[in-house]
């Protein structure tokens, strides 16, 4: 039997791995984690990265949520990352990766993560990053229009991956007013407990 660790912590990327392996149902004992702190030295060797998530199976590392997420999905037999539709879910992936999620996750930073140390954020820098984020958000919205889900009619890791800052959205001021396909889409996956609530249970 393979011995496998999910090892994560609270925020945007960890959080995607955690419900992809709640939603999957995988094989994997979870583990919070200081990787910047605490844990930093004990696990350089394993991620010199020193960030979560990390996938552990047998002692072969394995980083990044993209890539966990692909590995668990194949564990559960690729329903959730299907082959046939392969290619589209990696698009939205590096579009996510490169600029979607980048303007969300950096209004997230600047907007709440951040605070407690840098205090109150640049307003120039934050609206140049509300400035993007709706640049992609209008992209996103117009493609949602008349669909459930961003590929081939069913849920995916694409939708997870797109949707990955979303849950930060009140404490991260991401506006999200006026774009009311992404807010369906977002309660749709809300209504999946594992993307809801990932770390029900396993803190």
């Amino acid at each position: 039997m393979v011995d496998r660790k999910l090892y994560y912590t609270h925020n945007i990327n960890p959080r995607v791995a955690v419900a992809v392996a709640r939603h999957l149902a995988s094989p994997v004992e979870f583990i919070r984690y200081e990787p910047m702190g605490a844990d930093r030295d004990a696990f350089l060797a394993l991620n010199p990265n020193s960030l979560a998530p990390l996938l552990v199976e047998d002692g072969k590392p394995r980083w990044e949520a993209d890539s966990i997420a692909l590995r668990l999905s194949r564990l559960a037999g690729g329903d959730f990352w299907p082959d046939a539709h392969a290619e589209d879910i990696q698009m939205w992936v590096s579009w996510s990766a490169h600029h979607f999620t980048v303007a969300g996750a950096g209004l997230v930073w600047h907007n709440f993560t951040a605070l407690s140390w840098m205090g109150p954020p640049d307003p120039v820098v934050v609206a140049g990053i509300e400035q993007d984020f709706h640049r992609f958000a209008a992209i996103l919205d117009q493609t949602l229009a008349g669909r459930p889900w961003l590929v081939g009619n069913r849920l995916t890791y694409a939708d997870f991956r797109v949707a990955s800052a979303l849950p930060f959205a009140e404490p991260g001021r991401i506006p999200l007013e006026g774009y009311r396909n992404i807010v369906a889409w977002h309660d749709r996956l809300n209504a999946i407990d594992a993307w809801r609530d990932p770390f029900a249970g396993i803190d």
